[in-house]
């Protein structure tokens, strides 16, 4: 016979750390009986008088003060009705009240903020699931972060500062929450919330971003963080987040100088601050996105003695394009500079690293630094696109734009936001299909070719 979820919190709490509650099953006459008990300060499954007393002092230990109400059947493993956030003894006990009719199983459980910087979500097989602001019930939603278990566990340690405390059965599907401070009825920063047996083993799909976590941190960052749990080289990265304590990863590439580069939620190609050399990050942000919507962190990054700048792309019919120049690529990813004929061993050495970060995540775009032995990722996105030769977006267009690419980016951006349906825009001088006029062109999806 299978165990009630209250039973299984009550074991996890001999080693797991789970959120102090208490439980109550309901009577043959309608009435609730007190089950199990998990409250700090209080001895195991302590017997309260009655339900008040128990409720009240659930609430007086609670962080904030504040309860949650689970309640479920015991022939089914999934929960019934789920109150998040009363903080009234009377509402508590009138919710209770209510749900007994039913004669369902009841488990009333300190609420823990959701908000906290941190994240909720599930484990099970190879699969880990998760999302910030949210409860576990995250999985049920449209963009939460999917990876394999031991990528998302390395990225979360990384995040955080230390490892989710995760370590149970294949089999197993366990709900958790992981907070930036302690928690819970063991005052640890993984919480449990629910466990279950004999699951199916899961693997994880492919990697995709943007998601709800990504967004989290923002997006240069989730991607450089990709690269590096996958092993690629990737300059020594220190994030500074809105919502997440200073975090940092990477490798030394033997310079002392630094890039400051600004992480939007979603790829703004070439729109926000990206300058070699140290800038304030609390001023660059408050004046580039004041209200805090659209700039997640800034990132201090270890530049590399660059022989050779450029990026690659998945272009149409899964041909790999590579382009570059010598030296620095700021210029070159902004579309002043055009791409240069590179060395062999330069495009072979970028195809490898596309090659391995294809294996695991599919279609990419990346840009590299080449310090004549080793490929750095200094940014990487996910997806393909549709680029080939001269043809940045396909498509026919009834009247075609010119734009200069000497007029900038800043220009080109303008100009895409005057533009109607039915027309294209045809590139006037050199540019790189790699470039961020290329990438703004693609997102702006008006047909894009180069002038021949």
């Amino acid at each position: 016979m299978p165990l009630h979820k209250d039973e299984i919190l009550n074991s996890l709490a001999a080693t797991a750390n789970v959120a102090q509650f208490v439980s109550f099953r309901p009577t043959e006459d309608g009435s609730l009986v007190q089950s199990y008990c998990r409250i700090a300060g209080y001895e195991e499954n302590y017997r309260f008088p009655d339900i008040r007393e128990a409720v009240v002092a659930l609430l007086a230990k609670s962080s904030d003060q504040m309860v949650n109400i689970r309640s479920y059947e015991p022939e089914s493993p999934r929960s019934r009705e789920f109150i998040y956030g009363l903080s009234s003894v009377d509402k508590v006990i009138t919710e209770l009240e209510r749900l007994s009719v039913e004669r369902l199983h009841l488990i009333v459980n300190e609420t823990i903020d959701v908000k906290d910087g941190g994240v909720s979500g599930v484990a099970q097989g190879q699969l880990i699931e998760f999302s910030p602001d949210d409860t576990p019930r995250c999985v049920e939603k449209p963009g939460v972060a999917a990876l394999p278990l031991s990528l998302g566990m390395k990225l979360l340690e990384i995040v955080y500062g230390f490892a989710p405390e995760l370590s149970f059965a294949a089999n197993a599907r366990v709900e958790f929450s992981i907070h930036p401070k302690p928690r819970g009825y063991h005052q640890r920063h993984t919480i449990v919330w629910e466990y279950e047996r004999d699951n199916p083993s899961f693997l994880a799909p492919a990697i995709s971003w943007p998601n709800r976590f990504s967004r989290h941190l923002g997006d240069k960052a989730f991607g450089l963080l990709v690269a590096d749990c996958l092993g690629l080289p990737v300059p020594k990265t220190t994030v500074m987040g809105r919502r997440v304590a200073p975090f940092s990863f990477g490798r030394e590439t033997g310079s002392f100088e630094v890039w400051t580069r600004t992480s939007p939620l979603e790829p703004q190609p070439g729109l926000y601050t990206t300058v070699k050399g140290w800038l304030d990050p609390f001023a660059l942000l408050l004046k580039e996105d004041p209200d805090g919507s659209q700039l997640q962190s800034v990132i201090c990054q270890s530049a590399v003695k660059a022989r050779y700048s450029g990026a690659a792309v998945a272009g149409a019919r899964d041909a790999i394009i590579v382009e570059g120049r010598r030296g620095e690529g700021d210029r070159f990813m902004l579309g002043l500079d055009s791409p240069e004929d590179l060395p062999a061993y330069v495009v072979e050495n970028v195809r490898a690293t596309y090659a391995v970060l294809a294996s695991r995540l599919g279609p990419v775009r990346f840009e590299w630094v080449h310090d004549g032995d080793v490929v750095w990722i200094v940014q990487l996105h996910c997806g393909a696109t549709v680029t080939e030769a001269d043809i940045i977006v396909p498509g026919e267009a009834a009247s075609w734009v010119k734009f200069k690419t000497a007029e900038g980016l800043e220009a080109l951006r303008d100009m895409l936001t005057k533009m109607s349906d039915g027309q294209g825009v045809l590139i006037v001088g050199s540019v790189g299909l790699t470039s961020h006029v290329a990438d703004l062109l693609r997102k702006a999806k008006f047909p894009a070719r180069r002038e021949p």
